[in-house]
């Protein structure tokens, strides 16, 4: 059933019997917060006036002398909860303050959504779509320590490669080989199952699937993908992902996580992400330039170029992000455009000639980051390479590989450090900022928690490797 107002919401929650209203917001960070109620204090009047909460217990949110915050219910997010034992009404919430009845401007959602409307007064277009494709591991047990004298990690994983020579029970030998996990049907593929489980669970909550599939890594690397939506939609979308494919896992005695590297030496987890502006119902992005795209695109891809490093601050926001974009690798650290070449950070997709399947593939992102900031800043790029015209430069056809060391440091390079994107973010965010779509205060909040809680953290931490380089120096 599809909620469109208070009225219907209130109605689908008694209507499947709801015992208990649960409430779910996204932090600074992108990870769902919540807290629930009983059905009694779900009543339409409560759409409005909205329920409180303690703001300064948030990742990046209010100081504690100013902590009071609400949360108002969106209706039209209606759906039941499916891991909870006694049945459960899901909303996902905006936030307000509690004083001025103002967004509140932390708010990522809010962010999504200013994004989506500055997209309309613009003129260009009337929607963005987003369709990323996250990828995952699935593990059977994951144990990690920091303490003053020990650190250490410790995966483990029935399809690991590492596992091939394990003699403590029947092994039976189906273990992806390292980079080769790229479709192998079962057995070797040991989840199939399991991912088909989070596929439906996913399509119970109204979620378009378009299909699942082994990633090239050993270890259970996934990846599932979901149908192009418009922006905050997909925001809201990715965030139910997370959290079906982590509770399915569950389950069945296994995690999941979207850790973009946590496996040496073999492929780390991305997420591309698909984008492309539409108005009345037709497709801006198709024309006669290169690839079959208009002028309009290739400005769009012009943008995302330029504003790459500081996108990445979002779309690759933590220090394990860029152990997966390095040189010499698949990795999209290339900041030029491509048909084919997957090096590229922006891609063509070619599998159609339909003008309604034209697209950019933005492939720097992982599925660490925060979807809704992420794909607010993709579209305010693209929205600043359409205005000012961008040039994209020439694109990048030929073999990375094939190309002479002089004519690589020609093609500007993605970040190589979350302290990189940080930089760049701090020195180009004024796109960010047009229509008041982030705010000075959200953006500076973002660079100090990314400063104080992880850079600089992990800075003062040696790592196990550092001994085995230095210890006997």
């Amino acid at each position: 059933m599809t909620v469109a107002n208070v009225r219907e919401a209130v109605a689908f929650a008694k209507e499947q019997r709801a015992k208990i209203v649960d409430f779910k917001f996204v932090d600074l960070l992108g990870t769902w917060q919540h807290f629930s109620v009983p059905m009694s204090e779900c009543t339409e009047a409560s759409f409005e006036h909205g329920f409180g909460f303690d703001g300064s217990s948030i990742r990046g949110w209010q100081s504690i002398h100013e902590s009071d915050m609400l949360i108002l219910p969106d209706p039209t997010t209606a759906v039941m909860d499916p891991f909870m034992s006694e049945p459960t009404v899901s909303f996902i919430s905006n936030i307000i303050d509690p004083i001025n009845r103002a967004p509140y401007t932390r708010d990522p959602r809010h962010i999504a959504q200013k994004a989506e409307a500055y997209l309309k007064s613009t003129g260009l277009a009337d929607t963005a779509y987003f369709g990323p494709e996250a990828e995952f591991f699935i593990f059977d047990s994951i144990r990690f320590d920091q303490t003053h004298n020990e650190a250490f990690y410790h995966i483990d994983s029935e399809e690991g490669r590492w596992n091939s020579g394990q003699n403590s029970g029947p092994n039976l030998g189906y273990k992806p080989r390292y980079k080769e996990g790229y479709f192998p049907a079962p057995p070797t593929d040991a989840h199939q199952d399991l991912r088909s489980e989070m596929v439906l669970c996913l399509e119970q909550l109204g979620i378009h699937v378009e299909c699942q599939h082994h990633e090239v890594a050993t270890a259970g690397q996934s990846e599932i993908d979901m149908r192009f939506s418009p922006l905050t939609v997909m925001g809201d979308y990715l965030m139910w992902f997370k959290y079906v494919t982590k509770n399915v896992a569950r389950r069945h005695n296994k995690t999941v996580t979207f850790m973009p590297k946590p496996i040496f030496e073999d492929n780390g987890s991305g997420m591309h992400t698909h984008a492309s502006l539409w108005k009345d119902g037709k497709p801006l992005f198709a024309g006669d330039q290169y690839g079959g795209l208009s002028q309009m695109a290739l400005f769009a891809a012009g943008g995302l170029l330029k504003h790459a490093p500081a996108i990445c601050a979002f779309a690759n926001p933590t220090t394990n992000s860029y152990r997966r974009l390095v040189p010499g690798f698949e990795a999209p650290i290339n900041l030029a455009y491509s048909l084919r070449n997957r090096s590229a950070a922006v891609r063509i997709p070619m599998y159609s000639a339909n003008p309604k399947a034209k697209r950019l593939e933005f492939r720097t992102p992982d599925p660490s980051c925060n979807g809704y900031l992420t794909f607010a800043a993709m579209l305010m790029a693209m929205i600043d390479g359409i205005q000012q015209k961008i040039d994209p430069g020439q694109p990048l056809d030929r073999d990375i590989y094939a190309l002479t060391p002089e004519e690589l440091a020609k093609v500007p390079k993605a970040p190589g450090s979350l302290e990189e994107s940080l930089t760049a973010l701090a020195r180009d965010q004024e796109f960010l900022l047009s229509g008041g779509v982030f705010t000075r205060d959200a953006v500076e909040t973002w660079l100090e928690y990314k400063w104080a809680k992880e850079v600089s953290p992990i800075r003062a931490r040696p790592v196990p490797y550092e001994f085995a380089l230095y210890y006997d120096c």
